[in-house]
């Protein structure tokens, strides 16, 4: 039941941090939004600055078991169209789920005021994505899916622009399908022109 309830507050916590930001949000909103007076939150959390450490370490968490992280690597595919498909599953998964939308929003405004925010914002938007996929581009260099190159090189130039619409989906949910789509030719133009020559016509 102790679990249950600091789950709730740091879900809470998320959703007006997102919406508020850290200097904007109170222990009383947080508590008023559940239907507990600030004692209750105390009873779990001794401060704020408690319920945003935690809040961080619970998606942190959440990102990793979910997405993938340098530690959680996805499986690497065995072919071109297992690659787009895996590609399609992690941004659909990314744009359309509810916790990792709100943190997205939070470490976008968090970032300029917290250290710890900004290096998660940094690991999110740019350097764990493209660690991934150096990983998944060199293995699958190694299985002769794509001609060799560097793969850091690659992970960058193709995760750019995926992160890029993705968060366009955040300030214009209205274009989502349309980002979508994008997301999904735009894999599938970078496979034909990285794909191993002798797999060209298939």
């Amino acid at each position: 039941m102790a679990n249950d309830t600091k789950d709730r507050i740091l879900d809470a916590a998320l959703s007006l941090f997102s919406q508020k930001g850290y200097e904007g949000t109170n222990i009383r909103e947080i508590s008023a939004s559940l239907g507990l007076v600030k004692s209750g939150v105390y009873k779990h959390f001794e401060s704020k600055e408690a319920i945003w450490n935690a809040l961080l370490d619970k998606m942190i968490a959440y990102y990793a078991q979910r997405f993938g992280s340098a530690e959680n690597l996805p499986p690497v595919p065995d072919t071109t169209q297992e690659f787009i498909a895996m590609t399609m599953r992690m941004a659909e998964f990314t744009i359309h789920d509810e916790h990792i939308i709100k943190t997205r929003k939070l470490l976008t405004l968090e970032q300029f005021r917290d250290e710890r925010a900004r290096a998660l914002a940094t690991k999110h938007f740019l350097t764990g994505l493209t660690d991934m996929f150096t990983h998944v581009f060199a293995a699958m260099m190694d299985k002769g899916l794509i001609r060799r190159d560097d793969p850091e090189m690659l992970a960058f130039a193709y995760t750019a622009p995926i992160s890029a619409l993705i968060r366009l989906c955040d300030r214009e949910p209205e274009k989502t399908a349309e980002a979508i789509k994008q997301i999904e030719a735009f894999a599938r133009h970078f496979i034909a022109v990285y794909k191993a020559d002798e797999d060209k016509n298939d």
